[in-house]
């Protein structure tokens, strides 16, 4: 016996019920960093995403402003009674922007692509997050042209939210035929908007696709442009000349607020910014060194002063908005005297040198050189001498996420920041925590594993009983916050300024950027 999920779709008109759309319009973008590819299947930075999301979906999505799942390519779904079998029944007529036709053959290929090392086209990328959202896949059957059944090796509780990722969305198997390699930068899919092209170090350009079978989207033209320092962004957003910006200046926020030319749009994110410590490498193998290193920087002093209260200080690694997130864990105040003690424990009472890397920028980074400099002098009143490097996104992703056989040429401590892919802790804890999933398999770049960790969330992701993961959960994150493999400083607040005549724009938990119901009164 199956469970089957109906839906009740809204149709293009009585989802739009929108004017025409408005010919000439557009949205310039600014991003923070150069995006690193435009293939959806191998994104793995905010930059890049905000930008390629658009141009594809996948078989569900999340819907607008939260994590609920809502059809998308798959107008309906079911799922077997064990848990394994899951049989997606794609929505007909839909085309890929090259107009190849979507179809369950597409999806096969799709994931395939990245799951499979015999695949003909598995050398067309690196995939990173293919272990992490499509692991569990055991087999794909291709039924017919718009059925396809999917098997899993087990029950994994959060395979639908999965498929809602970027790393389950559908690419064009022909482009990426034609394309091979080149596909990062010749992106075809199915989304709102396809792509024109991507001049390096200027801007990405999308335009509207008029056959999307959700809506026509009003706005014709999206214009990304990289604009890496914060001050310049806001300027070129003062001057006009984009329409559209995040991780502005924390001190300029309130003039801009008084300012009639913008308005703003806010959300509370799946955010977590954190300090990794390579735990392969000395004195960081020592939890009471990574103790001690919480203990002596104040974090609260950087939400306030550095951040300008667009964050909130986290007092756990998981965000509050995700469900399962508990207080009830060991807590690191600003306590210089007990990380000296810390320390002095350790056999380091006179500290030690550590070499610090901070990005100039980069996705969800917030003020990564202002928050390293500041960490750099707490950690100087306590004996830690730290040394920062500091390097421009794209290269700092890729010296810090290596396989754990190159360990050695990662530093001993460096910044990151993480957005929730799904809304579950899974995507939190498990890829970013959990001892299987070192590079290039997940995320976990400080190679920390704990056994009775690793265990709660191989267990927690198997579970399907919602209360029992909260527990699970639960009890894994009171051990994390007892080992210290990372140190979480804040959780950013999603802040979009816009343009004042731009209509209709809201934040998604995931960080993506989303237009295809947005409007422009004046350009």
């Amino acid at each position: 016996m199956k469970r089957a999920w109906y839906v009740v779709l809204l149709g293009a008109v009585a989802v739009g019920g929108w004017a025409l759309a408005q010919p000439g319009s557009q949205i310039v973008i600014g991003l923070q960093a150069e995006p690193v590819t435009l293939d959806v299947a191998q994104l793995s930075d905010y930059n890049s995403s905000r930008t390629a999301m658009p141009m594809f979906e996948g078989l569900v999505r999340f819907a607008d402003g939260s994590t609920d799942l809502e059809p998308a390519l798959a107008e309906r779904w079911e799922v077997s009674e064990d848990g394994l079998t899951y049989t997606f029944y794609l929505r007909p007529g839909v085309v890929f922007h090259d107009g190849t036709p979507v179809n369950a053959e597409a999806v096969e290929f799709s994931f395939l692509r990245q799951l499979d090392p015999d695949h003909p086209y598995h050398d067309t990328g690196q995939f990173p997050y293919a272990e992490f959202t499509l692991g569990t896949i055991a087999d794909i059957e291709v039924h017919d042209e718009l059925t396809l059944r999917i098997t899993l090796s087990d029950t994994f509780a959060p395979f639908l939210s999965n498929l809602a990722m970027h790393a389950a969305a559908v690419v064009s198997p022909s482009a990426v035929m034609t394309f091979g390699s080149d596909f990062s930068e010749n992106p075809v899919g199915s989304g709102p908007y396809r792509f024109v092209s991507w001049a390096r170090g200027v801007e990405v350009v999308l335009e509207r696709n008029a056959d999307y079978w959700r809506v026509t989207p009003q706005v014709e033209r999206l214009i990304y442009r990289p604009i890496i320092e914060d001050q310049a962004r806001l300027s070129a957003l003062e001057a006009g000349e984009i329409d559209l910006s995040v991780n502005l200046p924390p001190d300029d926020l309130p003039r801009l607020r008084r300012d009639a030319r913008f308005t703003f749009a806010e959300q509370a994110g799946m955010h977590t910014w954190y300090i990794v410590f390579n735990v392969t490498k000395e004195p960081f193998g020592d939890a009471r060194v990574r103790q001690a290193v919480a203990h002596a920087i104040d974090r609260q002093a950087i939400v306030d002063a550095v951040l300008g209260g667009t964050g909130v200080l986290a007092k756990n690694f998981l965000p509050p908005v995700v469900w399962g997130y508990t207080e009830d864990v060991p807590e690191y105040p600003y306590d210089p005297e007990r990380a000296r003690e810390l320390l002095t424990e350790a056999g380091y009472p006179d500290g030690f040198a550590v070499e610090f890397w901070v990005p100039a920028s980069g996705s969800g980074m917030q003020q990564p050189v202002a928050m390293g400099t500041v960490i750099q002098d707490y950690l100087s009143r306590v004996g830690v001498q730290v040394t920062i490097q500091q390097f421009e996104w794209g290269t700092y992703l890729d010296r810090v996420i290596v396989p754990v056989e190159e360990a050695d040429a990662v530093p001993a401590m460096f910044q990151l920041s993480w957005i929730g892919d799904n809304g579950d802790p899974d995507n939190f804890l498990y890829i970013l925590l959990s001892g299987d999933q070192f590079p290039p398999f997940g995320f976990n770049l400080g190679y920390y594993s704990n056994p009775e960790v690793d265990e709660l969330l191989r267990q927690a992701r198997t579970t399907v009983d919602h209360a029992e993961r909260v527990t699970l959960y639960e009890e894994a994150q009171r051990l994390i916050m007892t080992d210290m493999p990372v140190v979480p400083v804040d959780h950013e607040t999603q802040i979009v300024v816009l343009r004042s005549g731009i209509e209709g724009f809201v934040p998604h938990p995931t960080g993506v950027f989303r237009f295809e119901t947005v409007e422009v009164s004046a350009q």
